[in-house]
């Protein structure tokens, strides 16, 4: 990234070139598959705690997968909201067989 992303339309090719590595595109996908499943088990069993674990799965599967695999920083820590609606985009782009697993 050599300057400043300024439109949510410029961001989403970066993120995406950031989540080139396969595993690491897994593992966000694992990661967002949980954080679904805590919320409706929140919701069904009536315990509110459950979604604390939210950010914990969220970031684990993310991180590990942007620092062993992507061997890169996770856009996050620069862009937090627009990756955050960019991890849902991927997750539901690759449900839709818009994007795949493997860049």
């Amino acid at each position: 990234m050599k300057h400043p992303i300024k439109t949510y339309k410029e961001f989403y090719p970066f993120y995406l070139s950031e989540h080139s590595n396969t595993i690491n595109r897994l593992l966000h996908f694992v990661g967002t598959s949980i954080i679904f499943l805590i919320i409706i088990a929140a919701i069904w069993y009536h315990k509110p705690a459950l979604l604390l674990w939210i950010p914990v799965v969220g970031y684990g599967f993310a991180w590990i997968g942007h620092f062993f695999f992507e061997k890169n920083k996770p856009a996050t820590f620069k862009y937090p909201l627009w990756s955050l609606k960019s991890d849902f985009k991927m997750f539901f782009d690759i449900l839709r067989g818009k994007i795949s697993f493997k860049s």
